[in-house]
Formats: C-alpha cells, structure tokens, sequence
C-alpha cells in the first residue's frame, strides 16, 4: 500500500499498473454479529462509534467490468450512518440478497460490511472488458452500482431492477484504501480539487441534480420559486446552488442564524430560520397541525412577494412532508428523496390532488446524470461543500456528526491521503474558485 501511495504523491501515474495489488487493506466496516448492539436504544443515542471498526480486508477478486481504486479520500453520507446504527434494517440483508445473483456477487455475501458511497482516488487495476479507464487514471465515482442485464434499466438505470447503491446495498465501499466497483461508475477527477474536495460531491451533488434538474426529477427551469430544506447541508447545499446557477429563486429553510449565514455566502437571499420562526407541525405524535402549514405558507409568500413554491425540495420525510404538501403551489410539485426524520409520510391529500399538484419519488441518478453533475463541479459552476475533514481512524465520530446534525455541508475522510490539500493539478483555476470552494470551511 506504501508504495502505490509513495507512486500517487510523487506524480508517478504510470507506475501504478506495474506495482502488485496488496493483497489486503485497511477499510471500515460494521459487522454482522453485532447488529442487535442498538436494540433498545433511542434512534439520536444510536452510537456510530461503536459500531464503525477500522479492519483489514482481504482484496476482492476483480470481476469483469470492474475496477479496483486506491481511495485517497472519502466522505460520509446519511446512508453510512443508516448502516451504523442498523436502520431501518440491517444491510446484511442486502449483501446476502446480491450474493445471490451470481457466483461473483457471491464475494459480497460476509459477515463484514465495508461501508462508504463516495470517493476520490486513482486507479488500480481493471477487469476484463474494461476499455474507458486503465491505471492510474485519476477519477470520482458515483454510486450507482447496475449491470444492465435487465430491460427496465436501459431507459433509465435508476428503474433497473439489479440497481443497488454501492458501499450501501453492496460491499467494498469508499471509506477504505482500496475500494471495488464497477468501471461505470467512474467520472474524471476535478483538477483544480483536492482529494478530499472531489470525494465529497458525489452521492449528494448526483441526487440532487436528478432530484430537481434532471427531467426524471422536478425538471427545475429558470425564475421556479423552491423551497429546499435543509438548505446548507448535504443535499439541500448542492440543491441551493442548482437553483442559483439555473435562474431559479430557492427559498432557503434552515435551523439556525449560522446556516442562514451559509446560505447567504452561497448568494441566496430567502431564508427561513425554522427554529427562529418556531414552527411545529405536529401537536403530537399522531396529529400534525394545518394552522402551522398556513402560518409556513404565510412567510413563503411574505419573502416570494406572494408566489407559492413551483418546487418543494424534500428529503427529511415524515416531519416536513405535511406542511411541504400544503405550501407547493397548485400544479406544483413536490420531489422526494429519502426520510431523515421518518419513512411514513402524512399529509392532507385535499390540497394534493384538488390543486393537482405531484409528488415524484427521485432515488439517486444514473451515469449521465452523475455525468453532468460531476461535470458542473469540474467546471467551477457547482463547488463542494466540504465543513471539516477526519482521518480513517476516525469515521465512526464523522458519521456521529452527521447523525446528530454536528455538521454542514459534507464531512469528509482521508482514506490513503496523509493530509489535506493534495491532489490538485490546476491551480491557476483554483485560484479564480478558491473562496466559493472553502465557503464550508471552518463552519
């Protein structure tokens, strides 16, 4: 492992295929005998330090149309704090489910799961069938794991029914030395980006895009009103920038006057402080309350001069989803990525179907739309979001601030990089970029 990463810093690309692949590396897992460690434990003092270890794996054959990378850097994605804490289900269940599909898949099928959906490195070695990419390519990938063997994929590789999300629903995940995946998944690196930098889009800035962007998700175009909430964290920061950049108007929800003042050095300039404003939408556990949609509606309009939201960006699910419902304009739509704070979902469905409104299910992206997401980045349109960076050894507290939403923007990991700041080839378009990449920093 020393020597491919001595190749790396020293700029030695082309050695890389010549150098043996070790034949284990260090990777952090969550184990199956220990899924029941939770039960009874409330959700927010589910610990993933405890249950995030730093093991050594043995390497994974490499398969047809597959790549093995050396990951430089990674970054934690609500669905690895999923994985630490085993909601809503284990994901042995996965694994064990694709070990079945095939005698290779079967290598996913252990009693460890290397977890991790994002990464930057460069790469090891590919399987046969692999023409796109050779060693020492420096690249990204997305994490959109699919073999295209079945007809509903080739339309859209999000409705294939092998679609699975690596390092989530499959093994050999980013937050590793080494990481498995299949060769459509990789993108080039951002130049002008650090290791750290480039990892950190990936799942979140690709989700995002399909979510409001993409035809396939709310099909954004310019002056659309769009509630996004969250708006400076994983997902809502990268839905914020897309609409800036489209000519759309966000309307920025937040939790307090820090995450305000990000959304502002992002150039929004309608923000909700949720918090502030004290808005509660539900009376209890059973029974949410219309008074409060209205009162949410009320200030949507005082800072839109009186426009409803054309989009409602949601993605914390059973908490929101009621009032997201009720304030989308008629004819408006409401786009749903996963459910932070629950997977049921209520809302009145009056205001839903007699305002003709819709709501679209968006789950990830396909190549192509990872293809321009990552290619908005490499362009200096869309920036990461990077607040703070931790070493390999120290996943399970970067997962923890997540959970507890310690964080903003994107926390990353230092898989094989020694440190921050390495890995950029164009500094001269850096440096024209340099403040809107660090806006996250420090905060």
């Amino acid at each position: 492992m020393q020597k491919i990463l001595d190749a790396i810093l020293a700029d030695e690309l082309d050695a890389i295929g010549s150098l043996p692949v070790p034949e284990s590396y260090r990777g952090v897992t969550v184990h199956a005998d220990e899924v029941n460690m939770f039960d009874g434990v409330p959700h927010k003092e589910k610990d993933p330090r405890r249950s995030l270890h730093v093991d050594e794996i043995a390497t994974p054959e490499l398969g047809p149309g597959e790549a093995l990378v050396a990951v430089m850097a990674s970054a934690i994605n609500y669905n690895t704090v999923w994985t630490s804490i085993f909601e809503p289900v284990p994901t042995f269940a996965f694994l064990k489910r694709y070990g079945k599909t095939s005698p290779l898949a079967a290598r996913h099928d252990q009693p460890f799961h290397v977890v991790g959906s994002d990464l930057a490195g460069v790469v090891l070695r590919t399987g046969p069938g692999v023409n796109a990419w050779k060693p020492g390519d420096e690249v990204v990938a997305h994490c959109l794991d699919v073999s295209l063997e079945s007809p509903d994929g080739h339309n859209d590789t999000m409705l294939d029914s092998e679609q699975r999300i690596w390092g989530f629903e499959t093994n050999y995940g980013g937050l590793a030395e080494i990481a498995l995946v299949k060769a459509n998944q990789l993108m080039p690196k951002p130049a002008h980006l650090t290791w750290e930098e480039a990892a950190s889009p990936g799942l979140v800035n690709s989700t995002a895009y399909r979510q409001l962007v993409s035809v396939n998700g709310a099909n954004m175009k310019q002056g659309d009103v769009v509630l996004i909430w969250g708006a400076s964290g994983g997902l809502g920061s990268y839905a914020t920038q897309f609409a800036l950049n489209g000519g759309a108007i966000p309307v920025c929800v937040v939790s307090s006057p820090t995450k305000a003042e990000i959304c502002r050095k992002m150039g929004a300039e309608l923000i909700i402080d949720r918090n502030a404003e004290g808005y509660r939408f539900w009376k209890d556990e059973q029974n949410q309350d219309p008074k409060e949609w209205k009162r949410f509606g009320t200030k949507i309009r005082e800072l839109t001069g009186g426009e409803d939201p054309d989009i409602v960006f949601e993605h914390p699910g059973r908490e929101t989803f009621g009032a997201s419902v009720y304030v989308a304009r008629k004819g408006g739509t409401i786009v749903t990525c996963a459910s932070t704070s629950g997977y049921m979902h209520t809302y009145d469905n009056r205001y839903l179907w007699m305002n003709l409104k819709r709501i679209i299910g968006s789950h990830f992206a396909n190549y192509r739309e990872a293809w321009e997401a990552n290619r908005l980045i490499a362009k200096g349109k869309i920036h990461p979001t990077v607040s703070k960076v931790y070493p390999l050894e120290q996943t399970g507290q970067a997962a923890n601030d997540v959970h507890q939403n310690l964080h903003q923007g994107k926390v990353g990991v230092l898989c094989l990089a020694p440190q921050e700041g390495l890995g950029v080839r164009d500094q001269e378009f850096r440096a024209q970029h340099v403040d809107k990449i660090n806006r996250f920093r420090g905060v």
